[in-house]
């Protein structure tokens, strides 16, 4: 009890009140499983639609995806040397901040916005039901009823507008379909703009998230069978990433001899 006594100190005083005895570096992932979870590494990954090609790679240990979007974009364009980029990623990479440095960048980003609406859950509307005017500076809600700006807050760094209607509500005929307060309030993010436009790429491109599963999944795939256990064999965030670094190796090099043949590489190896 002593010894997880001064763990358990040792553990909050962390920043983020982990601590990894196998491997100090390691940090708790999120698994697909409800409430599950791994102690290991973030792997990000950017690969060619054509030939499915690892472009760029990087190790984390940071248990999500929402900070990695604009990093991994860049370090593309980088590898590539294009003034532009067409990107796609999973919604666990959705962060409005992020699309908009990659806009800002020159990255064009394509994914879905996770469901976090609690309104929707529950069968009411939910804030894409709402269309906002730009003309007039309103939401116009599923009944109609126009909701006008009304005030301008900051939180988290991000400015933000509210619109609300001051009369319709109460006497709306689908108010139980919508909310149960007083009045539906509707958030504008002064750059709201930029992820509409996303929201209308996926939609004109449905298929879109498709491809992504199928041109990310399939590297993952082959250096998970690879690696036998599916897991690291070296310790601290240095190390894996070198151990990453040769998986990717083998990998790509894999895929070259298969779309040239081992000739055609060995030729362009000489001449390059």
């Amino acid at each position: 009890m002593s010894r997880l006594q001064t763990l358990d100190q040792q553990m909050r005083a962390t920043p983020d009140q982990q601590i990894s005895l196998t491997d100090p570096d390691a940090r708790s992932m999120a698994t697909s499983g409800r409430g599950s979870g791994v102690v290991g590494y973030n792997v990000q990954v950017a690969v060619d639609t054509e030939h499915h090609l690892i472009v760029t790679h990087d190790v984390t240990n940071i248990g999500n995806d929402r900070g990695q979007l604009t990093r991994m974009s860049k370090f593309a364009k980088e590898t590539l040397d294009v003034e532009e980029l067409e990107a796609v990623a999973d919604r666990g990479c959705f962060d409005s901040r992020e699309i908009l440095a990659c806009e800002q960048a020159g990255v064009t980003v394509t994914l879905p916005k996770p469901m976090t609406s609690g309104a929707k859950a529950e069968g009411r509307f939910g804030k894409q039901d709402f269309v906002y005017l730009p003309d007039k500076d309103v939401y116009r809600c599923p009944s109609g009823e126009l909701l006008p700006y009304h005030s301008t807050s900051v939180e988290n760094g991000m400015t933000l507008h509210r619109y609300w209607s001051t009369a319709g509500c109460k006497a709306c005929e689908i108010k139980s379909q919508c909310t149960t307060s007083k009045e539906r309030r509707v958030t504008r993010w002064e750059h709201e703009e930029v992820v509409e436009r996303v929201q209308k790429r996926l939609d004109a491109n449905p298929g879109a998230m498709r491809t992504r599963r199928e041109t990310v999944e399939h590297p993952f795939g082959t250096l998970k069978a690879r690696m036998g256990a599916t897991h690291f064999l070296t310790k601290q965030l240095p190390n894996v990433a070198a151990e990453m670094a040769l998986h990717v190796l083998a990998y790509n090099l894999t895929r070259v001899m298969n779309i040239l043949g081992n000739q055609a590489l060995q030729t362009a190896l000489r001449t390059a």
